[in-house]
C-alpha cells in the first residue's frame, strides 16, 4: 500500500491535490472522521482498518523520511554509508542484505550507477565494507 500526498490531507484547505499514475491502479479514498464509526459496531473489516492505518501511516512516514535522509547527503559515499548504517541498524548487525538490485539501489539513492560501483569499490579498498554478492558487512562506522 502506498500512501501519496500529505500523510492526512486537511480538506478544510482551499489547496488541491493532483496524482498523475504512471500505471494502473487502484485508488481508495476515505473521510478519515468515517474511519471510527464504521459500518456496525461488530464490523471486522472496520475494526482491522482502524487498527492497520496507523501503522501503515506511521510506516510510510518513516519511509519518506528515509528517503529524504539519503537524498539530502551530498556524496554517493555518505549516501552509501548512511544507507548501510541504517540497514545495520534495522537488522541489529554488521552484515545484512541489500534489499535491491545495484540498479535499483541506484535509482533509489538517485545516483549514476557505475559512480556508485565505483565507490563501492572503493569503500572495500578502504576497508569500510566487505561486500559478497548483495551481502555487505561494515567494518568500519
Amino acid at each position: 500500500m502506498i500512501f501519496f500526498g500529505e500523510v492526512l490531507y486537511p480538506t478544510n484547505t482551499n489547496n488541491e491535490l493532483f496524482v498523475e499514475a504512471k500505471e494502473n491502479c487502484e485508488i481508495l479514498s476515505f473521510i478519515y472522521d468515517h474511519i471510527s464509526s464504521g459500518c456496525n459496531p461488530k464490523c471486522k473489516f472496520h475494526k482491522e482498518f482502524e487498527q492497520k492505518l496507523p501503522i501503515l501511516i506511521m510506516n510510510n512516514a518513516i519511509k519518506l523520511n528515509t528517503r529524504i535522509e539519503l537524498l539530502t547527503k551530498k556524496s554517493i559515499r555518505d549516501k552509501l554509508l548512511t544507507y548501510f548504517n541504517i540497514l545495520s541498524s534495522r537488522t541489529f548487525s554488521k552484515t545484512f542484505s541489500i534489499p535491491f538490485t545495484l540498479t535499483d539501489l541506484a535509482d533509489y539513492l538517485s545516483v549514476d550507477r557505475s559512480a556508485m560501483m565505483r565507490e563501492l569499490s572503493h569503500l572495500k579498498e578502504e576497508g569500510f565494507i566487505k561486500k559478497n554478492g548483495n551481502k555487505i558487512t561494515l567494518l568500519l562506522s
